[in-house]
């Protein structure tokens, strides 16, 4: 070999070490990813009833999916079908808790809809009010909330836009776009990913929960007249160098519970927290390890309580900050999500095609019980 192809060698070899060395580099400063929200399969708790949401029927490609909603009517067992009946429900529900147990549903675009149809029940769906959002909700179980005390309702949209509504749920103007949002000081600390959930704070302030990309810093947006702030809870020691998604965040009374991705990958975990004062202070959860795990659903039970449902049929469900996570049987096949059950218990929703069947589950169960199936009527083909 000559001098010639030595020094050929040495450089590229030089140059194949910088390149390697300057990747692990870019491994130990950049953070990963923000974690995804779950899906919009979900539950919610209001005073005169629980509430869930899935998809049934067929294949989404075909347009055969129908988004259903459910509700257990407070002081009973048994649930049953309630729909807002007269709008095609292919792109996906949200629920927000208004006053007095009522509920809004919204309609996510599919198809030729370009915007969001409204419906507002005061009887546990027994019969639905139309409304209108002109602009199209996000794929996110968190697109929609509301403030029991004024009636403004909060939306986000497709477009990473925010809206809000005056009070009583009409016209509607732009509260920030997620560009100016990023952009502003608190946004440049986060280093905004996406908008992840929308809430208000128990005096009415608009909350935006999020995804950083600055590692340890927890995206939960408070408006105060102008000025939008970070007002989530400081993250522990053990992932002050992980990105930090907010996957739920929710205010029932005067707590809001937030459920909080850290990390990603093979070492995610999930943490819950509660503020009894807009934000100011939290309590945090010990953590859960996902060990592998992907989240797929989240849901809110009465009070402060939290579900989440894994992969490899995994669930676990956490009370409040005095207590832990704490595991739940093996899920039963096709489970969709968990909602709050009777006295005290979680329900396992499981889907298979047009049938729906509930299974609960008590504390110190080692196994879930069938307790009802609902056969729901979805016509395939009727939204091709």
């Amino acid at each position: 070999m000559n001098r010639h192809n030595r020094l050929t060698l040495l450089l590229l070899a030089a140059t194949m070490l910088a390149a390697g060395c300057g990747s692990a580099a870019g491994q130990t400063t950049t953070p990963s990813r923000p974690a995804n929200p779950p899906s919009l399969a979900t539950s919610l708790a209001t005073s005169t009833g629980t509430w869930a949401v899935a998809v049934m029927g067929g294949s989404a490609a075909s347009h055969n999916n129908f988004w259903q909603l459910f509700v257990r009517p407070a002081g009973t067992s048994t649930w049953r079908l309630a729909t807002p009946p007269g709008v095609a429900s292919n792109g996906g529900l949200v629920l927000a808790g208004l006053a007095s147990g009522s509920v809004m549903a919204g309609f996510r675009p599919s198809q030729d809809l370009a915007y969001s149809p409204l419906a507002t029940t005061k009887d546990n769906g027994k019969a639905w009010s139309p409304g209108l959002l002109d602009a199209g909700l996000a794929d996110i179980s968190g697109a929609l909330a509301a403030d029991p005390a004024s009636g403004r309702l909060l939306a986000l949209l497709t477009d990473g836009t925010t809206d809000i509504s005056s009070p009583g749920g009409t016209g509607w103007t732009r509260l920030i776009t997620r560009r100016a949002l990023a952009t502003s000081p608190a946004g440049i600390r986060c280093r905004l990913d996406s908008l992840t959930a929308a809430a208000f704070s128990p005096s009415g302030h608009p909350l935006l929960g999020a995804g950083c990309g600055h590692p340890g810093t927890t995206g939960i947006f408070s408006q105060t007249g102008r000025t939008w702030q970070l007002t989530g809870p400081p993250i522990p020691a053990a992932y002050a160098h992980q990105p930090i998604t907010v996957l739920r965040l929710t205010t029932t009374g005067a707590i809001t519970t937030v459920l909080l991705a850290a990390g990603t990958g093979p070492g995610e975990h999930l943490l819950a927290g509660w503020s009894a004062d807009a934000g100011a202070h939290w309590k945090l959860s010990p953590p859960l390890p996902l060990n592998g795990a992907t989240l797929t659903s989240a849901s809110s039970g009465p009070g402060s309580s939290l579900a989440v449902t894994l992969t490899h049929r995994r669930a676990a469900a956490i009370t409040s900050a005095a207590g832990s996570w704490r595991q739940l049987p093996v899920l039963p096949p096709d489970t969709a999500t968990l909602a709050p059950g009777s006295s005290g218990r979680w329900n396992a929703l499981a889907v298979h095609g047009p049938q729906l069947t509930i299974w609960q589950a008590a504390p110190g169960d080692q196994a879930w019980a069938s307790v009802q199936v609902i056969k729901v009527p979805v016509q395939l083909g009727s939204s091709g």
